[in-house]
């Protein structure tokens, strides 16, 4: 393991003010995030004296997880000197009661239920590479003529977790350095079914499993392995590390997220994907007026530790690729937010976005590369953010409505095809008992492999940024494994020079003709209408264009001098 960047931690508690609000509700877990790391002993203490108990201690961003009573613990706790703030988490020990609540993103799963029948003779290098349009798109087919990657490369995969025995994901899944750093959550604070029952003892799932399905799909783009079954990957040969920090229901909390960027930059991780924004706000704001005063100081503890964790890792050479999201909004004129904070059930009111004081994270944090997405025709995804303040580059990402007036309208071959779990399979009625797909499973385009030794492999049609972004993320280990360099013992490459040749070896995209987009005719009111700012060098739709692994890899050189 990495040394930690900052040194020994030492602090003064500061007393508590005397007149303190009373302790009462159900147990509750907190993140308390320390004014500094060198006042982390200074916020357990305040922990303890403001009636919490400390449960976990992140070092390396002074990110603390206590439990305490639900209602006047955050008032106690931030009145001491040595905490920055306080956000309350989840509430400990309920059953189920209603419907399961689920973070879902319809942007990924449009097009289901729109499946055309599979090509009858399948070429590619894989025998299921020909459907995936994404691959070839980045030229991945002759990238790895030249660079398929290298095994000590390690990408992690911070999402809800990636099975690793999926026969295209095995081969290049490293179990040991794999890590998950969320528990099950059954129920929500008002008894709503969250997570589920837990389908493991201590309601921690192993390392190599995921209960969610969207971390195995961008692990299959990133590195599935090229080994004459099922579909591969952008960089081949390049190793997985599962570093789960989503629930099985979709959401990421602000404790494992941190934690999954610190231990990327502790372990060696060369570059990580995070496809995801961090909940239970779409936009973390200082001060909307339209939050409370606990809300607020909530969303001003989310930025501030979030940061820390993007500068920690970004110090310890992880580069960090992050998906624009899905709202259809420029990321430099957003929206209102109609749907924060999305956790707990019914706790949403809708709010104005202020530019200035609003971020979306982590895409919005520092030292993070943005992708936006674009479908088979090259045209923005209807869904996909764009605009000039966040957006570096572009890749696939699937868009059901793409070519109108054709074919390929609302087909789902329009998506992106990647690896999915047998057990989400089944738990979604996609996949029966003895492994066949159903007639549900098919008319979602469900596919299945048998290889000659009876392993079997499924894949899924997704679209979303979060496709795109596996995409983006493969080019970069390409990079690392054509130009990185062993320094004190480690191989690796500096996180700034992977972007300036993700960026500058990008193949360029111009803004299209007339600039403005509306998507009417593809069945999307006027809300998805999007300008394109710029020129075909960096414009908001495409960044600095859409990401290229040839060219990545035989002409990246020229961006290192």
């Amino acid at each position: 393991m990495a040394v930690p960047l900052f040194g020994a931690l030492s602090a003064v508690a500061v007393p508590v003010a005397s007149a303190q609000p009373a302790l009462s509700g159900p147990a509750t877990e907190f993140t308390v995030l320390a004014k500094d790391v060198q006042s982390i002993a200074g916020a357990q203490q305040a922990i303890k004296a403001a009636g919490g108990t400390v449960l976990e201690t992140n070092t390396a961003v002074g990110l603390i997880r206590a439990s305490a009573p639900a209602t006047g613990f955050t008032e106690r706790v931030t009145a001491n000197r040595a905490v920055f703030g306080s956000a309350k988490a989840q509430v400990i020990g309920s059953l189920p009661k209603n419907g399961k609540k689920t973070k879902n993103d319809n942007a990924e799963k449009e097009g289901r239920g729109a499946a055309k029948k599979a090509a009858a003779a399948p070429v590619g290098m894989d025998p299921l590479d020909d459907q995936l349009w994404g691959l070839k798109s980045v030229r991945s087919d002759l990238s790895r003529t030249k660079q398929p990657g290298s095994k000590q490369v390690k990408v992690g995969v911070i999402d809800t977790g990636i099975d690793g025995t999926h026969p295209d994901i095995a081969p290049n899944f490293d179990l040991a350095d794999s890590r998950n750093f969320t528990r099950d959550i059954p129920t929500d604070p008002n008894g709503v079914e969250l997570d589920g029952p837990c389908e493991f003892r201590g309601c921690v799932d192993p390392a190599n499993h995921d209960d969610g399905g969207h971390g195995t799909h961008v692990a299959g783009t990133i590195a599935a392995a090229a080994n004459g079954f099922g579909v591969s990957g952008v960089a081949p040969n390049v190793t997985l590390v599962n570093i789960r920090a989503g629930q099985d229901s979709g959401f990421f909390f602000l404790q494992p997220t941190v934690d999954a960027l610190t231990y990327a930059g502790d372990a060696g991780i060369d570059v990580v994907n995070m496809s995801f924004y961090t909940d239970p706000w779409l936009y973390n704001c200082t001060a909307n007026p339209a939050d409370s005063a606990a809300e607020q100081a909530e969303q001003r503890t989310i930025i501030e530790a979030t940061q820390r964790a993007l500068n920690y890792a970004h110090h310890k050479g992880v580069t960090m690729v992050v998906a624009l999201g899905n709202q259809h909004t420029d990321l430099g004129a957003p929206q209102p937010d109609t749907t924060s904070p999305d956790y707990p059930a019914n706790a949403t009111h809708p709010r104005n976005v202020d530019n200035s004081s609003c971020l979306s994270l982590p895409v919005e944090g520092g030292h993070t590369i943005g992708v936006s997405a674009f479908g088979p025709s090259q045209k923005k995804a209807d869904y996909s953010n764009y605009g000039l303040e966040q957006i570096s580059v572009s890749a696939p990402g699937g868009f059901f409505r793409d070519g109108f007036g054709t074919p390929w309208f609302r087909t789902v071959e329009n998506e992106i095809l990647s690896t999915y779990p047998k057990n989400v399979g089944v738990a979604e009625g996609n996949i029966d008992a003895d492994g066949n797909v159903t007639p549900a499973g098919v008319a979602l385009g469900i596919q299945k492999a048998t290889a000659a030794d009876g392993r079997v492999g499924y894949y899924q049609w997704l679209q979303g940024t979060s496709m795109a972004t596996p995409h983006a993320t493969g080019v970069a280990a390409l990079i690392i494994s054509q130009y990185g360099k062993k320094s004190h013992g480690e191989f690796g490459m500096d996180p700034d020079k992977v972007q300036r040749v993700l960026e500058g070896t990008a193949a360029k995209i111009a803004c299209p003709v007339p600039r403005t987009v509306d998507y009417l005719k593809e069945g999307r009111d006027a809300t998805f209408t999007a300008t394109c700012e710029g020129d075909p060098s960096f414009n908001g739709f495409y960044g600095h264009g859409g990401v290229d692994a040839y060219a990545a890899v035989t002409r990246g050189s020229q961006y290192l001098k």
